[in-house]
């Protein structure tokens, strides 16, 4: 592997941003080669702007997002080959001493290197300077300062394509938060003890390019920082279809523990009769704020909302929800319930839950179940209220107001 690759690989596994990756590059040459200053600047509109700096000290002359004309500096000189990329006083060259810069700062030992994408455009500069000369800077120091930069030039690539690919994702999450290509289905949840079905759970399903499991969907639309628009979305979808339901059965929506301690509740909810509403937490993992989380649903819960914990028996996460939040509803996960006819983990852990249930009088729903001996296994367990493609798939508001086992 090239120097290069092994300097990319190395900031990429450090877990840092675009920026601070860029730092260290910055931090780590300016160290090696004994300068004063190091800096990446980006070449903007006749602009040249310095992004990243090194130090980051109210001394440097040199600050971020600070800048000036780009025909008054070194880098364009440098990229156009009207001065060298290494010198070892600047004070010597005459084009350089020309420029006021050079004795404003002052600049003398100078390695400044253009900043090649991979479309071959130049982003701007990778450079070092310190206020006196040195003479000992060579060839070599130079090669490294070209490792240095096409370690940065590829990092710029990928926040450049990253952030393309983020402008595509906003258009289609704001192409599915308009118009009718974002639908709700409905499946039934059923009891098997009274044999008629007790609720619905609203499910989003996106018709609309690229074809993707709903997941990905709100995944993706969180990540553009839409996620919370497209719950609000998907929940007020759903709950227009109570009035067309019958009146004795439930419709179960889900939200984030981060939509919801944002205070949103009241907004999305305030014009529903929550006696027939189930919340269901979806986050995977861990909660910080147990305590406010509570808190912001407890108005709602007081007016009759009911809150479910979903994915139970998947992960870590769904334990503490369960401990934390004192909900109404259990939903025992499709990788728990899936094979539990053949699988005496699955049952011995779905037994738990089940007599966990009994003892908190939670009520336990089983999602997933697909086949007859599922159901009759689950039910030997004593989780009557099941939910999945035995039943029935997700129907269509008319096909579920009129669905009946």
């Amino acid at each position: 592997m090239s120097l290069s690759g092994l300097l990319l690989d190395s900031v990429a596994v450090s877990g840092n941003t675009i920026g601070e990756s860029l730092r260290e590059l910055l931090r780590a040459i300016r160290e090696h080669l004994g300068m004063d200053v190091a800096f990446i600047s980006r070449f903007t509109n006749g602009q040249r702007i310095f992004r990243e700096v090194d130090p980051l000290t109210p001394t440097n002359p040199v600050q971020p997002g600070a800048g000036g004309p780009l025909e008054e500096s070194y880098c364009q000189r440098v990229v156009d080959g009207r001065l060298p990329e290494l010198m070892q006083d600047a004070r010597r060259n005459p084009v350089a001493a020309a420029l006021p810069v050079t004795e404003a700062l002052p600049v003398g030992a100078h390695v400044s290197v253009p900043i090649r994408l991979d479309d071959g455009s130049v982003y701007g500069t990778f450079c070092c300077f310190s206020h006196a000369g040195d003479p000992t800077l060579d060839d070599r120091d130079l090669a490294m300062m070209h490792v240095f930069a096409d370690v940065a030039a590829q990092l710029v690539s990928n926040e450049q394509r990253s952030a393309a690919c983020q402008s595509v994702q906003e258009i289609r999450i704001r192409n599915a938060l308009k118009g009718d290509r974002h639908a709700i289905l409905y499946q039934p949840i059923f009891d098997t003890q009274i044999n008629d079905v007790v609720g619905f759970e609203a499910l989003s399903r996106f018709h609309l390019d690229p074809l993707q499991p709903p997941d990905r969907w709100f995944h993706q639309a969180h990540e553009v920082g839409l996620g919370h628009a497209l719950e609000a979305r998907a929940i007020s979808k759903a709950l227009e279809g109570l009035s067309s339901l019958p009146p004795d059965v439930f419709v179960s929506v889900n939200m984030s523990p981060e939509h919801i301690l944002t205070g949103a509740l009241d907004d999305i909810f305030e014009d529903y009769e929550l006696e027939r509403v189930v919340l269901e937490i979806t986050e995977h993992a861990v909660v910080d704020h147990y305590e406010e989380l509570a808190r912001q649903m407890k108005p709602l819960r007081e007016r009759g909302l009911q809150v479910a914990v979903d994915d139970a028996g998947a992960g870590y996460a769904s334990f503490r929800h369960i401990i934390n939040l004192q909900p109404d509803r259990i939903k025992l996960d499709m990788s728990l319930t899936r094979n539990i006819d053949t699988d005496r983990s699955r049952r011995a852990l779905a037994a738990a839950f089940a007599r966990f249930a009994i003892e908190t009088d939670i009520s336990l729903v089983a999602e997933g179940v697909e086949t007859r001996s599922e159901v009759a296994v689950l039910s030997d367990l004593g989780v009557h209220k099941l939910q999945g493609y035995y039943i029935a798939r997700p129907l269509e508001l008319d096909e579920a107001a009129a669905f009946r086992r």
